[in-house]
């Protein structure tokens, strides 16, 4: 679509919340309720689209959908929660109160990683508090939410509440800038790397619209002596290698206290060289392809710099023979922070694993990212747990476990991480305003 095609889009949603903020929170979570009923219905289809675009293992695929399905079912019961305020006041003669509106028109961008998860994660928050949407989705990933916005016409969700635009890579700049800067655009949510993050804020400062951003990250892994290495293990993998490596919570560095460091890599290589890359339909796949040819070179790019410094690769450390767009499951020891590879997001199946002395050398390590979104790290301490759940710097924290996500969770991040949280109870906020109103000539 074009950026006139855009603005088009743009006036269908503004016209439509002209009626569907007024909507009552039952009406609008009635809509979503029956959203959620059709993607159950037809999660195998909508699988197959998110393997069929981005080559996700059809498993991984079907949790997505379950995944994104729980957005609307959590928002469509989150609609019915929307409360205001009775203020006590000082004068007797006045009473005040705050009540939260829809913020207006929202637009958004999401990613190639997850199509339908990161769709439905702000696009249920929006629909529920009262707002319209305008998504664009990933240029790699356009038929997932269109089968998206197939189901919401379904549900009866009205004409210009729920909007897709698609884009090729050429119109993005300037789709996304009328995205950012158009007056009738009162929200922005984005999903995508901290550089893109940036550029967005400052475009959508010409309007000081209200903004989410959830962007890059660049996790800590850490294992701790006191650890129980099997569980650290199935943490790592789970953590590691989910859709290939390819999640911004991703473990990026692994750290691992010296004591138990040789005893973790034999056990997490026997894991990794049981992984199965291959065609994301075939059952028994567990590793599917790099969403690009770029993506693949990035990654090579990272183990090349890293061993040049020195790092030694335990297992993979090549593009794999299946073809250009996969890279073999890696594991590589002896990294440390002079290694690109622990500044910049892998995006791809590399466990880089660094190893530690003390405690504050971990936390020093982990804390010296200009990102922070997610971090893990394992311990049967139970005052370490608790300290250094405190003393990292990130917004989600997994503790003894390597998956944290879920509907009912503040997702978000830290410093260059991002704005706001999604999911969970406060993610219906970032699309309401709080109003103040003052009503005088009370009599006491």
């Amino acid at each position: 679509m074009t950026a006139a095609e855009t603005s088009a889009a743009i006036q269908k949603a503004y016209e439509a919340f002209q009626t569907w903020q007024y909507t009552t929170p039952k009406e609008r979570s009635n809509a979503l309720r029956r959203w959620y009923n059709l993607m159950i219905e037809h999660k195998e289809d909508l699988a197959g689209l998110i393997t069929a675009e981005m080559g996700k293992p059809v498993g991984d695929a079907q949790g997505e959908i379950m995944y994104s399905a729980g957005f609307l079912e959590w928002y469509s019961e989150e609609a019915r929660r929307v409360y205001g305020d009775i203020i006590p006041s000082s004068v007797p003669s006045k009473q005040y109160l705050a009540m939260k509106q829809p913020v207006g028109v929202t637009a958004m961008i999401t990613p190639w990683n997850f199509p339908s998860g990161m769709l439905t994660r702000k696009a249920g928050a929006a629909i529920a508090a009262g707002c319209t949407v305008i998504c664009k989705p990933a240029e790699d990933t356009p038929l997932s939410a269109l089968a998206l916005c197939v189901l919401a016409e379904e549900a009866g969700i009205p004409p210009g509440v729920f909007n897709i635009i698609t884009s090729s890579r050429e119109n993005t700049p300037e789709v996304g800038r009328l995205l950012t800067e158009d007056p009738r655009i009162a929200k922005f949510s984005f999903t995508g790397s901290t550089a893109t993050g940036k550029l967005l804020l400052q475009q959508c400062a010409s309007t000081v619209k209200r903004v989410s951003m959830e962007l890059g990250g660049n996790a800590p892994f850490i294992v701790f002596n006191s650890a129980n290495v099997e569980a650290a293990v199935t943490g790592a993998m789970a953590s590691k290698f989910r859709c290939s490596g390819q999640t911004c919570v991703c473990a990026n560095r692994i750290l691992v206290q010296e004591d138990i460091h040789d005893a973790f890599v034999e056990a997490l290589k026997k894991q990794v060289v049981g992984l199965k890359v291959g065609d994301g339909f075939a059952a028994d796949t567990t590793q599917g392809p790099l969403i690009n040819v770029s993506a693949v070179d990035k990654v090579s790019r990272l183990v090349e710099d890293a061993t040049s410094k020195g790092a030694k690769v335990v297992v993979g450390g090549k593009r794999h023979e299946r073809g250009e767009n996969f890279y073999e499951p890696t594991i590589m020891t002896g990294v440390n922070e002079s290694m690109q590879i622990t500044q910049e997001e892998i995006f791809g199946p590399v466990a880089s694993v660094i190893k530690f002395r003390t405690e504050e050398e971990a936390l020093r390590i982990a804390n010296s990212s200009r990102v922070g979104l997610a971090g893990y790290f394992y311990s049967d301490d139970v005052a370490q747990i608790f300290r250094v759940a405190r003393k990292l710097e990130v917004g989600m924290v997994g503790v003894n476990e390597g998956v944290t996500s879920s509907v009912e969770i503040p997702f978000g991040g830290v410093k260059e991480s991002g704005l706001g949280r999604e999911g969970s109870k406060y993610g219906i906020d970032e699309y309401l305003e709080v109003k103040y109103i003052c009503i005088g000539g009370m009599k006491p």
